[in-house]
């Protein structure tokens, strides 16, 4: 059973998720595969504004996809932009990542394969992961200016719409702890977890929220 208090402690990880910038043109714009089809979307409206000339979707499978997604994250990403009006010759394919940080690789990897200069990323994620994604990015692909985005949805809509509240908090959990042991292990910058936002987290791990966390011993 999820608590009100389990509720109000996952609005606070929510919010701390959120990087608030504003979109704006770059070079490329770079979707990170998961089980949240809603990232697709959102690059079809970005792209549809303008902000960037080619996409790259990103994403293998993994087991919270691999029933919804058979043919891999980033395929079925492409098939969703196309549906609404992305022009098949401006997205890219990059279907082996399985974590953030081969999202960020081999994202680079192929735009550099290509000869596509880049100078900065709209970097698209579920909205509880902008952080996380964008620590990672910062510290895979230095020298890039990158801009985070993602659906304007506010917890209890986006539970519903996900159709698995605990699995969110599941996520949101995951994803604050990875900011917090990720840094040392060379995974992504250092960037401070505020003590409102760690205590949240402890509250909601040690309520049992806990199948996104990975090992620390």
């Amino acid at each position: 059973m999820i608590t009100a208090r389990d509720w109000a402690d996952a609005r606070i990880l929510w919010e701390f998720q959120r990087m608030g910038h504003a979109p704006r043109p770059c070079s490329v714009g770079v979707g990170l595969g998961s089980h949240d089809l809603g990232v697709a979307e959102v690059m079809a409206g970005l792209y549809r504004r303008g902000l960037v000339p080619l996409v790259v979707f990103t994403g293998a499978t993994s087991p919270t996809t691999r029933g919804r997604m058979p043919r891999g994250e980033a395929v079925h990403y492409r098939e969703r932009a196309l549906e609404l009006g992305v022009p098949g010759d401006v997205v890219l394919v990059e279907p082996r990542a399985r974590n953030t940080g081969e999202n960020i690789r081999f994202s680079r990897e192929l735009l550099a394969e290509r000869g596509t200069p880049v100078d900065s990323v709209l970097l698209v994620s579920k909205p509880y992961e902008e952080r996380r994604a964008y620590a990672t990015a910062r510290k895979l692909w230095p020298g890039v200016e990158f801009v985070c985005a993602s659906a304007p949805m506010n917890l209890p809509a986006y539970a519903d719409a996900i159709g698995d509240p605990r699995l969110v908090l599941d996520m949101l959990v995951g994803a604050v702890q990875r900011l917090m042991v990720y840094p040392a292990q060379g995974f992504m910058i250092e960037l401070s977890v505020p003590a409102p936002v760690a205590a949240a987290y402890e509250r909601l791990r040690d309520r049992g929220f806990t199948r996104r966390l990975v090992p620390t011993a």
